[in-house]
């Protein structure tokens, strides 16, 4: 459906050349819901707006559908109301002056191929219906609340039915709990309706809620592609650690490996761990290890041999976890307990791992730590 490859888009900004996107390559689907994932400043909207047609690129090819609408090298660019593609803003960009109805009926309304107006009054009805607006056509959009909004925007986009669906941060502006609603509700309308989405967010909880695939983006480059639980789970840099979700980041060495591989025994500064290599290794290679706070185990009383000692620092409660900070010899670490786990600061404790769940990343610059 989407074929992005070696996007390059350049920008000038106080006399420095800034590669916004650098090389950006990726595909998506029919069907899929693709999210672009980073920090602000990545390229991840800069890469939509290429997409759409609202940039034009220094180099690279975008082909949507099979139709090639950008080529750096054969001076392609079809203009962006030619794409055949919807797309949703972080500031919904919904028209005041106009009622519910008019909002929506509108895209069937301009341009040289016009929609009879019965077809736009049944189009309108439908698209309203599946985004819960039904009963509101002829409510002004500015006494809508913020959650109807972004329905509304949706809507908009949707009408025309699109091959293709590109949202920038719709959710941003909504609270926390009207944010995890309509991270559902988008979810489920993608199912049904089918559509093509790619998605650009800062935020790692509706990349890994909403997505059927989720590209990492680091500074105007694509670091990892994959699903959810594998961005998660099995991080290829240290960036991607630390950014989808939190972690600790261990320097170590590898010392020898078990006898199943992928499993090496690693030392570090807390002291030995059995760790999943994701990377080429031999004893005296130096890696980062990873351990996700929820992945840290801290028991008080007996343990098992082999458990690290530590003093707790800080003891945060949560509500659905308690987040503590322990110290192991020269070593901080983040741990997330049980609620029904009572700790205090300077209490004495066991740290247990899962080697299943340790995994040794590569640096950003593709070498190892």
């Amino acid at each position: 459906m989407v074929r992005v490859n070696d996007l390059i888009k350049i920008f000038l900004a106080e006399g420095r050349t800034i590669r916004a996107c650098n090389r950006v390559s990726f595909q998506v689907a029919a069907g899929e819901f693709f999210t672009l994932l980073g920090p602000s400043g990545c390229g991840k909207t800069t890469t939509l707006r290429c997409i759409a047609g609202l940039e034009r690129p220094e180099g690279g090819e975008i082909e949507l559908a099979g139709v090639l609408v950008f080529a750096g090298t054969g001076r392609v660019h079809v203009p962006p109301h030619r794409r055949d593609i919807g797309m949703v803003f972080q500031s919904y960009a919904i028209w005041p002056h106009m009622t519910v109805f008019e909002n929506v009926a509108f895209p069937l309304q301009v341009g040289p191929r016009r929609v009879p107006a019965a077809t736009v009054r049944e189009r309108v009805r439908q698209t309203l219906a599946a985004v819960r607006l039904d009963g509101l056509e002829r409510r002004p959009a500015v006494n809508l609340s913020g959650g109807q909004q972004q329905r509304l925007a949706l809507a908009r986009a949707l009408v025309r039915q699109p091959k293709l669906l590109l949202l920038d941060e719709p959710l941003s502006n909504l609270d926390a709990k009207l944010r995890e609603q309509m991270r559902r509700e988008l979810r489920e309308l993608q199912r049904t309706l089918g559509i093509t989405m790619l998605y650009v967010t800062h935020d790692q909880v509706e990349a890994l809620s909403m997505s059927d695939r989720v590209a990492v983006m680091h500074q105007g480059q694509i670091v990892q592609v994959g699903a959810p639980r594998e961005i998660y789970e099995r991080p290829g840099t240290p960036f991607v650690a630390d950014f989808v979700g939190s972690t600790n980041l261990l320097r170590g060495v590898v010392v020898a490996a078990p006898l199943e591989p992928p499993w090496w025994r690693v030392e570090t500064a807390g002291g030995p761990l059995r760790c999943l290599m994701t990377v080429p290794a031999q004893p005296g290679t130096a890696v980062l290890v990873s351990i996700r706070p929820e992945d840290v185990f801290v028991r008080n009383g007996e343990a098992d041999p082999g458990a690290w000692v530590g003093v707790l620092e800080e003891v945060i409660f949560l509500g659905g976890v308690v987040d503590c900070r322990i110290r192991v010899r020269d070593l901080v670490l983040r741990a997330h307990a049980h609620p029904s786990q009572v700790f205090r600061p300077g209490d004495r404790v066991h740290l247990q791992f899962n080697p299943e769940r340790l995994i040794a990343v590569r640096s950003q610059d593709g070498a190892l730590a």
